[in-house]
């Protein structure tokens, strides 16, 4: 049956003294699809992806990576496979051009063939004009597809990408994604870990939501979102004070059930246009921020399954922090 898979992981655990990171994680990957891993930081997502690829040995637990066991076969597995983690691996002392040649030599490629894919991943990922340049003159784009091209030279079968996207602005991040895009079209089977909606929805064939190291649902992000019914109503107050008194008025007067998620009331309703005059009615004297609609999303369902928002917001791009993680790595 696991050769039918690239990647089936049974009940995976990781614990830290004390302290369980993973806790019974399993799923399996088709051939050539992309699968997410979406939850927020902490989750247990990049805990996953480190024993996947061999770097953690599980506390208990199995996988197989193209029928490779990730206990018992480890060098087989580390043949089939490249990983983009999320620190910063390649030398910013050195050419993007040697980091890959590098990296393709160490997999065993002989000196021809190891130039030879060496140009093909850096012309693929639009690299080769700055290819002699010193990696530490690399913008944040560049850097991560030049992380990329060194999981890419040896031609792996699966690929796993741990937040590929951390870290960088949204102009970068779309054009980052339409190369994992290529690869999935290309046949390349891949695992993602992220923290973004948007990403996990627009790339992912399909998507495992997970919380405090388990999975907690799984399936196409269609049909996670099947599972929120309806249209959600959110409302922000200038005054905190005033959010249990709203929720009892809503209770009474509209005889529904809201909840409070980081700060802000939010309803669950079939239709948000034909309960906004009564609701209308309900929020006088309150003082109201703000009201927002939304149609159900992945972070409904989390909100859904955990009671908790995902991601607490967008995450800027922050250049002290992309520095500090470029030193880190020197």
């Amino acid at each position: 049956m696991k050769n039918d898979y690239m990647v089936v992981a049974e009940g995976l655990v990781k614990d830290y003294g004390g302290f369980r990171a993973v806790d019974g994680v399993g799923f399996k990957i088709n051939r050539g699809e992309l699968f997410s891993l979406l939850g927020p930081n902490g989750a247990g997502k990049t805990t996953t992806i480190k024993m996947l690829s061999t770097l953690l040995k599980p506390t208990s637990g199995e996988a197989w990576i193209a029928s490779y066991s990730i206990v018992r076969e480890a060098g087989m597995v580390r043949r089939v496979i490249g990983l983009v983690p999320q620190d910063l691996t390649a030398d910013d002392e050195m050419s993007g051009w040697d980091n890959v040649y590098i990296q393709a030599r160490l997999y065993g490629l002989p000196p021809g063939e190891a130039r030879e894919r060496t140009r093909e991943v850096l012309e693929y990922l639009d690299l080769m004009e700055a290819a002699r340049r010193r990696v530490a003159t690399y913008s944040g784009g560049m850097r991560r597809k030049l992380e990329i091209a060194m999981s890419l030279v040896h031609s792996p079968k699966v690929l796993f990408l741990d937040e590929p996207t951390l870290g960088l602005d949204v102009h970068s991040r779309r054009s980052l994604w339409r190369y994992i895009e290529d690869l999935k079209r290309g046949g390349v089977t891949i695992l993602l870990t992220t923290h973004y909606m948007e990403e996990a929805e627009i790339l992912s064939d399909r998507v495992a939501i997970i919380d405090r190291g388990r999975i907690v649902a799984e399936g196409t992000a269609d049909e996670l979102k099947a599972r929120v019914k309806g249209e959600t109503i959110y409302i922000e107050l200038k005054d905190p004070a005033y959010i249990e008194p709203l929720t009892q008025t809503l209770r009474v007067k509209l005889g529904l059930e809201p909840s409070v998620v980081e700060g802000r009331v939010s309803l669950r309703v079939d239709r948000a246009d034909t309960m906004l005059p009564e609701l209308a009615k309900a929020l006088n004297g309150f003082p109201v921020k703000s009201i927002s609609i939304s149609r159900a999303t992945l972070e409904d369902v989390f909100i859904e399954l955990t009671g908790r928002t995902l991601t607490g917001g967008e995450e800027p791009f922050d250049p002290f922090k992309y520095r500090r993680m470029i030193r880190g790595v020197r």
